[in-house]
């Protein structure tokens, strides 16, 4: 009755120890191939910012920016040709992005819109704002302008080429601080020196024809009956 090992012997034990092989396999399974991982979210920011603000690169402005930039500051319609060759980009694609910000104004109620007007682009005021812009310039700008102001640019208007010496010396008072307002608001410019002192001249601009509704400086009125009586008598004779 000779029979082979019986199932506590040594020789049946090596299938119990079976499931120790896949323990040392673990290590294999846990090793983190994790730097390529690590890198990738450093790619994503590099694109996105480019796509979302329109950037042209490092210290560069973008498409979008350069065109809203140069509409801010002319004073009349650029056409696209115009735009394209400047910023060189191809012309279809700065005309896709001038209708794409024209069309992001209106949707955005903005109060300024994105016009195409004789061959061109320009800024303009929204129709439905006109009440507030009218109101601004027709009351604002003329509340804007002090006593003094109005004193030392009828001075200019009627003595002009002048320096600012001799409107101090009209008006009684030191107009230097007045001037540089009158000329900062665009209503008096310089108009060169005078040869024997060299003082700077000032005289009265376009727009100073234009905020008074005249064609030249002929249709302002007599200055005679407006002056006091005892104005100093070479004042008056200048005049």
């Amino acid at each position: 009755m000779t029979e082979g090992p019986g199932p506590d012997t040594p020789e049946e034990r090596p299938p119990q120890d079976a499931p120790d092989e896949p323990q040392a396999e673990a290590p294999q399974a846990e090793a983190p191939p994790e730097a390529p991982d690590a890198d990738a979210p450093d790619e994503a920011p590099d694109e996105a910012p480019e796509e979302a603000s329109g950037a042209g690169g490092e210290g560069q402005p973008g498409l979008r920016a350069s065109i809203e930039a140069i509409l801010l500051v002319v004073d009349e319609p650029v056409a696209e040709i115009t735009l394209a060759q400047l910023l060189e980009r191809p012309r279809g694609e700065v005309a896709a992005t001038l209708r794409e910000l024209a069309a992001e104004y209106t949707e955005q109620g903005r109060g300024f819109d994105l016009r195409e007007v004789a061959g061109g682009w320009r800024f303009y005021t929204r129709d439905v704002c006109a009440p507030v812009v009218e109101r601004f310039v027709t009351d604002g700008q003329q509340a804007r302008l002090t006593q003094a102001a109005l004193e030392t640019l009828a001075v200019v208007a009627y003595r002009q080429p002048v320096s600012r010496a001799r409107v101090s010396a009209v008006r009684g008072v030191n107009s230097d601080g007045v001037m540089r307002t009158l000329t900062l608001r665009g209503l008096i410019e310089n108009a060169g020196q005078e040869p024997e002192t060299g003082a700077h001249l000032y005289r009265t601009t376009g727009y100073f024809l234009e905020r008074l509704g005249l064609r030249d400086l002929g249709e302002l009125p007599e200055l005679a009956p407006f002056l006091p009586d005892d104005l100093p008598e070479d004042i008056v004779e200048e005049t």
